[in-house]
């Protein structure tokens, strides 16, 4: 008999709703309610209202769920406990985005969008159980096309930078977006202006052994954003009973090859949304060997050791005590925005690559992925940090601070398609490409 997940993962998300403020298309609650812990193995069931509506499911607004004819989840009366759709807003064009809330076994609640095949929101428990809102963003689909399209988002075809926007792929050159960096050195940065970031997935929710979660797929056309071939794409994000939050990446291409490099644009603040930068935070990478940039932040080629610098991880550190380094590298960057190679010989299994923790809170997440390299950004021109455009706000209200967050972007190596010793990202039609990434949260 199935485990009635969604009873137990009800109360959880509506305690939640007190730490966000919701899109106009759905106020959040004026008054929190308080979240319901699950001992692991153990079902809890919350405890239901008397009258005739107690068999009615409460949705994350705290509003009894109201079936369409074709049932909100798809087939009528049919739906996957433990995930609630809602309206995310409008973009300026008038497309429309919904909201997943999937809310897991182990008490992680976590919330996507269909626009860019994001996370918005992931509330995780620090050491004495209490849920706060690890990621930094908007809250509604407005404020990602206004500010930072990449915010948490599915980006590819090409994650991080191709140099001047050019790779040569079975003798034939393509120009793709120049969207980022300084006017002599200006590259094709997340696959472009226009890019799956921006693109609204067809979606529906998932459940299999022990994950709940939400199916995203994509057809990018030949020629877009200059890149060849008709690439199909399929992501999707799970939540598990153990407190991991798990990425599946597949994807084909029909008529030509092409480079793939697919991630998720994930921030983590660990102190929870709100609560200062993430320079406090205490990680280590897997990883011995980095590959570094020119001024215009593309790599050299080079693949040089961390032995005696700044990117040397192997050991916890906390992030900010070297900031301040006059290391060449750090000052290009300022700060980290590298690549770690965290699997030499890339072969694709599944492994420990970084552990990311904030000692206040307890809270610390593990990186998993069957990626060769790991990009770490430390938010180093994030909202009021130099050469940053204009302020973002926050969540919560006023402005997110610089290196508010930081990101662990699992990844092929930037640039691959123009560095012969790079691992190949290379896609060719009858290939399939496949990629596994898991965050997986906990606390001491």
């Amino acid at each position: 008999m199935k485990k009635p997940v969604f009873l137990v993962a009800a109360l959880v998300a509506v305690g939640c709703l007190a730490q966000e403020t919701a899109p106009a298309a759905a106020p959040a609650p004026a008054a929190p309610v308080a979240a319901v812990k699950a001992d692991a193995g153990k079902e809890v069931r919350p405890a239901r209202p008397h009258g005739p509506r107690r068999n009615r499911r409460l949705g994350p607004d705290g509003k009894p769920i109201v079936r369409s004819a074709q049932g909100i989840y798809g087939a009528p009366r049919r739906g996957v406990p433990g995930v609630v759709v809602r309206d995310f807003g409008k973009l300026s064009d008038g497309r429309a985005a919904k909201l997943f809330r999937v809310m897991g076994q182990g008490g992680i609640v976590a919330d996507f969008s269909d626009h860019g095949a994001r996370l918005v929101r992931l509330y995780a428990p620090d050491r004495n159980g209490n849920l706060v809102d690890v990621t930094v963003g908007h809250n509604s689909v407005e404020g990602y096309e206004k500010y930072d399209r990449n915010f948490n988002s599915t980006v590819g075809r090409f994650a991080n930078r191709i140099a001047a926007g050019k790779f040569t792929l079975d003798g034939k050159e393509y120009q793709l977006p120049l969207n980022w960096g300084p006017e002599n050195k200006r590259c094709c940065l997340h696959g472009g202006t226009n890019a799956m970031n921006f693109a609204i997935w067809q979606s529906r929710p998932v459940r299999r052994p022990n994950a709940i979660g939400v199916e995203f797929r994509h057809v990018s056309p030949d020629g877009d954003q200059g890149f060849p071939g008709t690439m199909t794409v399929k992501v999707t994000h799970w939540i598990t009973a153990e407190n991991a939050w798990a990425i599946d990446y597949e994807a084909t291409v029909d008529g030509k090859a092409c480079p793939i490099n697919l991630t998720n644009h994930a921030y983590f603040n660990l102190k929870g949304a709100g609560n200062g930068d993430a320079c406090d935070h205490v990680l280590q990478i897997f990883g011995d060997k980095i590959t570094p940039v020119n001024d215009g932040m593309i790599p050299t080629g080079e693949i040089v050791s961390v032995e005696g610098t700044p990117f040397d991880f192997r050991e916890p550190h906390v992030i900010g005590e070297r900031l301040s380094s006059t290391h060449p590298q750090m000052v290009l960057g300022k700060g980290y925005d590298h690549n770690w190679i965290v699997d030499e010989k890339n072969e694709g299994v599944l492994k420990k690559v970084a552990v990311l923790s904030e000692p206040a809170s307890g809270r610390y997440v593990e990186t998993w992925t069957t990626e060769p390299g790991l990009q770490f950004y430390g938010g180093n021109v994030m909202s009021g940090g130099k050469g940053t455009p204009k302020p973002v706000p926050g969540k919560l209200g006023g402005t997110l601070p610089w290196r508010g967050a930081v990101a662990l972007e699992t990844q092929h190596f930037p640039d691959s398609p123009n560095h012969a010793n790079f691992p190949s990202a290379v896609l060719r039609p009858g290939e399939t490409y496949k990629s596994r990434t898991e965050y997986r949260f906990g606390a001491k």
